[in-house]
């Protein structure tokens, strides 16, 4: 813990400052700039950013008169205007009260554009204790669905994701596309960036919808597997050297 921050009973009252750059943009208007930013933590998964009030853009904040209790302690409710571009009761300031909090201001993630350095953050916060590795494998990967085979590889790239199962990542010839129907769908991740396609698995007797998905051009760090398909453990049958994955449910979506 850096100094400045106490360390807390409650790991829900985490508070560390975030090393990089962060900058919040509405509109295409820049709303914050920092290098003072705050990791705090109100749930387990992930925390959210704190920013300081004098890093903010002049004139940015709208006070809007209302005073609030969060769990952290008391903030006034603010909207943001810039450049033309409004959003009301986004922006919520913490009071003199509320001490290592004071002055540090908490928006709603939903309201802006985030970026860490210049790479943008999707979703919500990274995780500084999170993890994601991409890693070359000789392993043998098998994908079925009720006895179909939808693909296999022997050099697949494997990714870890701290509290995720491993996913499977295959080369586009290793899978077996005629069986595979292209959809509109997209998701988005903090750790890997924006999904370029998705697919439907077709069998007969059964669709097996958005089952299957890939990042055309992921984050730097996962640049491994871009253009590679990979499949939702639970809804599929994974095996790697012939040992089964398990199928219990993945607690995220790509």
């Amino acid at each position: 813990m850096s100094a400045g921050y106490p360390a807390m009973a409650d790991a829900r009252d985490r508070l560390e400052p975030v090393p990089r750059r962060l900058r919040g943009r509405l509109g295409g208007s820049t709303v914050f700039d920092t290098v003072r930013a705050v990791y705090a933590w109100d749930t387990v998964k992930y925390p959210h950013y704190l920013v300081p009030r004098a890093d903010v853009v002049p004139g940015v904040l709208v006070d809007e008169g209302r005073d609030q209790r969060l769990r952290r302690g008391a903030v006034r409710l603010h909207g943001i205007a810039v450049d033309g571009t409004a959003a009301p009761a986004v922006a919520r300031v913490y009071d003199a009260s509320s001490g290592p909090l004071a002055d540090l201001v908490r928006f709603d993630w939903d309201a802006l554009d985030w970026f860490e350095e210049d790479e943008q953050v999707f979703v919500h916060p990274r995780n500084p204790y999170t993890r994601v590795d991409a890693l070359r494998s000789t392993r043998h990967v098998r994908v079925e669905l009720d006895g179909h085979l939808l693909a296999e590889s022997r050099s697949p790239v494997l990714v870890f994701e701290t509290g995720l199962p491993t996913r499977y990542y295959l080369d586009r010839t290793a899978v077996e596309l005629a069986l595979l129907r292209r959809t509109d769908s997209r998701t988005a991740c903090p750790y890997k960036g924006e999904t370029s396609d998705y697919w439907s698995a077709v069998v007969p007797g059964r669709v097996e919808v958005d089952v299957a998905w890939s990042y055309r051009q992921p984050f730097s760090a996962l640049a491994p597997i871009a253009g590679l398909v990979a499949f939702y453990n639970d809804r599929v049958r994974i095996t790697v050297d012939g040992v089964p994955v398990p199928d219990a449910v993945d607690p995220s979506r790509s």
